[in-house]
């Protein structure tokens, strides 16, 4: 893989805002308008706002406050709860490489999930700091309704792509859903050659909900090759696709790149992402609805946790070899 070289956006345009509010409703004809919505979305980056999604601002800000406290303790004791094989936890700066054939991402993390099922590949133990009041409680208390929201959005977009409203429950009953803080440094003038703070890359499973602060620096790269800023807008959630979804739509419904870049306020940034992803074992192919007469689906199917574990390992493998 080359180096996707980074270069300020010079593309002038947005990624659209949908209410959601209508989709709560049950009106299944209202419901069917915000679905077509996100599959035209869907079909043009991959990425898009919304609003009106029915998770608490109190719950956004707590879980914002909590990561404030949490990367403002000393390295030494973040690193007391380092991520190791088989756990959560905290992720210092350069540890993944999202770009691999650039330098470690100039951000650190901290990782956290449901429990998941004891004895799948994907099952991990959290790891929670002592002498933080209130910190796993406020991230417990955000990922709860993120977690039914997440659902909410695949039935939507089951509906957009003519299946049953229902048609992903199964495999998300038991979701692998990791929540991931991050905090990314103001870029700094030490930075090696295209270092940024998370280098160009898709997301590698089924949807992410993204709430990113006041800093901006999230950029997504448009159909027609150009990058464009995602600006943040209060009270709204990114959600972009992961390449899960291609697989499933033979390439209808798009996964695209997107990086981080921190050079426009001299402050830390802070985002909160929602991995949704279903089940290990979920079986990932074609759908119906994607396939036109004569054609053969462009991807075999797999499992959903088979794949994520190889981009997983993918984007670590420069510690590996160092």
């Amino acid at each position: 893989m080359s180096m996707i070289v980074y270069s300020e956006p010079k593309a002038l345009g947005s990624l659209p805002v949908i209410n959601l509010a209508a989709s709560f409703a049950s009106d299944r004809t209202a419901q069917q308008r915000v679905a077509d919505q996100i599959g035209a979305a869907c079909r043009d980056t991959g990425f898009f706002y919304i609003s009106n999604h029915g998770v608490a601002r109190s719950l956004v800000d707590a879980a914002f406050a909590a990561a404030g406290r949490f990367f403002d303790q000393p390295d030494a004791w973040k690193m007391k709860l380092r991520k190791q094989p088989g756990t959560n936890g905290y992720e210092p700066p350069e540890t993944q490489r999202l770009d691999n054939a650039s330098p470690g991402d100039l951000k650190e993390s901290f990782n956290f999930s449901a429990p998941g099922v004891p004895g799948k590949p994907d099952f991990a133990t959290n790891l929670w700091p002592d002498g933080l009041p209130g910190f796993r409680d406020d991230l417990e208390a955000y990922y709860r309704p993120m977690l039914g929201l997440g659902l909410h959005l695949s039935r939507l977009i089951a509906l957009s792509l003519g299946m049953p409203v229902d048609f992903f429950d199964a495999g998300l009953r038991v979701p692998s859903a990791p929540l991931r803080l991050l905090r990314y440094p103001p870029q700094p003038a030490s930075a090696k050659y295209n270092q940024i703070g998370a280098g160009a890359h898709t997301d590698w499973g089924w949807i992410t909900l993204l709430a990113q602060d006041d800093c901006g620096g999230l950029e997504v790269e448009t159909a027609s090759g150009d990058w464009i800023r995602a600006e943040p807008i209060a009270g709204t959630f990114v959600v972009n696709l992961g390449d899960l979804v291609p697989r499933w739509t033979n390439g209808l419904y798009h996964s695209n790149m997107h990086r981080v870049m921190n050079n426009r306020a001299a402050r830390n940034r802070h985002s909160i992402v929602l991995f949704y992803n279903p089940a290990y074992d979920t079986r990932v192919e074609c759908l119906p609805t994607c396939l036109a007469p004569g054609q053969t689906p462009k991807h075999p199917p797999c499992t959903a946790g088979g794949h994520l574990a190889q981009r997983y390992q993918d984007s670590r493998r420069h510690l590996q070899q160092a």
